[in-house]
């Protein structure tokens, strides 16, 4: 059995009709599996609107394709439903708008501008007219943790020392440490992305596949085959060795 997972997204619909190919080039030559996409389908990219797009028309074409909810997904839902609603997992200070974390990108691809200039009230406003509610419908219903084969499918993380069962939403999309150090075994591999690297990494107890697509950086698509992972590239598979460095 064998399963394809894709990273971060961040908006770059080139990126990942690209990842799609290489998948489907895998597909011709290993028989068809299971696709993953890990979550943070928009901000800071400049087509979130078209990835979201792209991803439903997938899914209602019949792709056995499985899209599961990022921080920046849980962030534009919330904006959408409630500007003022404080995103639990974000710092005070910060705002989806905030250039740092690329809200106004995503606005931007639904033609809503300047939305990090303006005030919010006008923003959501012109918001809820511009973003289709098929669209928000989509984003609100992810999950946001998929099984499948030796493999528990995140955006973040998880909590160590709880149960799958028991891991809240906000750790699931936000968490970083004390997951990221963690050295011990979750049971099965974790496959996540939402912190940043130069290239996907397996670390033995979990895979992270966040290369900075957001960032300039590729977006990677992999094999798994069992606890193994390869990336996917346009030569073929290149197999990624566990790496001793955390």
């Amino acid at each position: 059995m064998h399963l394809y997972a894709i990273g971060d997204i961040h908006g770059h619909l080139g990126l990942l009709d690209g990842a799609h190919d290489l998948i489907a080039a895998d597909i011709a030559r290993h028989g068809p599996a299971q696709v993953i996409h890990v979550g943070d389908l928009v901000d800071r990219g400049p087509n979130s609107r078209g990835v979201i797009d792209r991803l439903i028309e997938g899914i209602a074409g019949g792709a056995d394709w499985v899209v599961l909810k990022g921080n920046h997904d849980r962030m534009f839902s919330r904006f959408m439903a409630n500007p003022h609603d404080p995103e639990p997992g974000l710092r005070a200070e910060l705002s989806w708008l905030h250039p740092r974390l690329g809200g106004a990108d995503t606005l931007r691809s639904y033609d809503v501008e300047n939305a990090g200039d303006r005030p919010v009230a006008k923003v959501h406003a012109d918001a809820v007219v511009a973003v289709p509610q098929a669209h928000l419908d989509f984003l609100t219903a992810r999950p946001t943790m998929h099984r499948a084969g030796d493999c528990a499918f995140v955006h973040a993380g998880l909590r160590p020392g709880l149960a799958l069962t028991d891991q809240t939403e906000t750790d699931l999309v936000w968490i970083r440490e004390p997951f990221l150090s963690f050295t011990g075994s979750f049971g099965p591999l974790i496959v996540h992305g939402h912190t940043a690297l130069d290239q996907a990494t397996h670390y033995g107890n979990r895979l992270n596949l966040d290369s900075s697509a957001a960032y300039g950086g590729p977006l990677s698509a992999v094999v798994i085959e069992g606890r193994d992972a390869a990336l996917l590239t346009p030569s073929g598979r290149r197999k990624l060795v566990v790496s001793p460095w955390r």
